[in-house]
């Protein structure tokens, strides 16, 4: 599994932190958007690791 999701994540909650803390707003919703693309690509990456179990096992029955 890409570890690509966690680092968006973590950079997001980096940046809106930092946006909190300087007060700068833009920074802040730079890293509820970077937080965000971080949960769709660990969503994503869950949804095809099944797709490929799931196929992985259809395939497994039929070569029975």
């Amino acid at each position: 599994m890409s570890d690509n999701g966690k680092v968006d994540k973590i950079k997001g909650t980096v940046k809106e932190t930092a946006g909190d803390v300087t007060d700068d707003k833009k920074l802040k919703d730079e890293g509820i958007l970077d937080k965000t693309v971080g949960k769709v690509k660990e969503a994503a990456e869950d949804v095809k690791d099944t797709a490929e179990g799931v196929a992985k096992d259809i395939k497994e029955k039929f070569d029975k």
